[in-house]
């Protein structure tokens, strides 16, 4: 199965001015990341503003981006849904466009117990046979899924191949990594309230799943690294505290509000947001550009 690691960008879902899927721009922000040494892409999650996406929507993006992808980099898609049958049935769909693999989270909002969170993940990887994650992301969607569930699970499924890990628990990667053995690969999300970069890497985890890699690519490749060496570990906590001030700007409103805005800042397609969302403007606005000049941001990947 699939070996995840280093830097796993999750991808905002470009838009054009009149709403519609912005699938050249979609090529552009990809190529982009290839080029800039990302590990693997990751669509239709959190900050590709998937809940605003209609289930057509969300086919043509997984037919067109796979066009886009096979072959040159690694790329799952979210196949999360409402319902358990809702999530087989896009994972499913997802398999037979090509896919590389899936994520699963627990559904929103129905706050279930661990039985029925072991139940529909269980159910959802038993649909497909490509590699599969999860998505532990417990602030947007209620529930964490523990260590003993993550653990049985893995048991089960050998197609299970990594943890997308988006809480503020350090005993939480403990236990996986310990209860798991490495199996499930361990993947952390950038947001600084948790700062679990460097304890995800340092118990054994194998790279970040990230935002930030879609403003600094190169630089989200660098502090994403496993540790497999003394070196490396030393470059990517020097990476990761250079770049975490503009980190914490980046994550200022949920996702994928201030990435949309850097991405404007930048001259790069994906800047649109749907509604509700409101644009990132006025004077913060005006800080993002100035910390992104500060640090070399607009010089290096502004598109001229």
């Amino acid at each position: 199965m699939m070996n995840l690691q280093g830097s796993w960008v999750a991808m905002p879902t470009p838009f054009t001015k009149d709403d519609k899927i912005d699938f050249a721009g979609f090529e552009t922000l990809i190529n982009r990341q290839i080029k800039y040494g990302t590990s693997q892409l990751f669509v239709l999650g959190s900050a590709a503003e998937t809940t605003l996406l209609t289930m057509d929507e969300k086919h043509e993006i997984i037919k067109e981006v796979i066009k886009m992808t096979k072959g040159r980099i690694p790329c799952f898609f979210n196949a999360s849904a409402m319902t358990t049958d809702q999530s087989v049935e896009l994972a499913r769909y997802c398999e037979n466009q090509g896919a590389d693999g899936v994520i699963f989270t627990v559904p929103p909002y129905v706050l279930i117990n661990q039985h029925a969170v072991h139940t529909h993940l269980d159910t959802c990887m038993s649909a497909v046979s490509i590699p599969c994650g999860i998505y532990n992301n417990p602030s947007r969607l209620g529930v964490l899924v523990r260590p003993e569930t993550i653990k049985k699970l893995s048991d089960d499924h050998p197609n299970f191949v990594v943890d997308k890990e988006a809480q503020g628990s350090v005993e939480q990667l403990v236990q996986v990594q310990r209860m798991c053995e490495g199996k499930v690969k361990i993947m952390c999300c950038d947001f600084p309230h948790y700062s679990i970069v460097l304890p995800t890497l340092a118990v054994g985890g194998t790279g970040t799943a990230n935002i930030g890699g879609n403003i600094i690519p190169e630089e989200a490749a660098k502090y994403s690294r496993p540790w497999t060496s003394m070196q490396i570990m030393e470059e990517c906590r020097e990476e990761y505290f250079k770049w975490f001030p503009l980190l914490q700007e980046l994550y200022t409103f949920s996702n994928p509000v201030v990435i949309k805005a850097a991405l404007r800042i930048l001259g790069l397609p994906g800047g649109h947001l749907r509604k509700p969302y409101e644009e990132y403007s006025g004077q913060k606005l005006a800080d993002l550009e100035k910390m992104m000049g500060e640090m070399g941001v607009i010089d290096k990947y502004g598109v001229k």
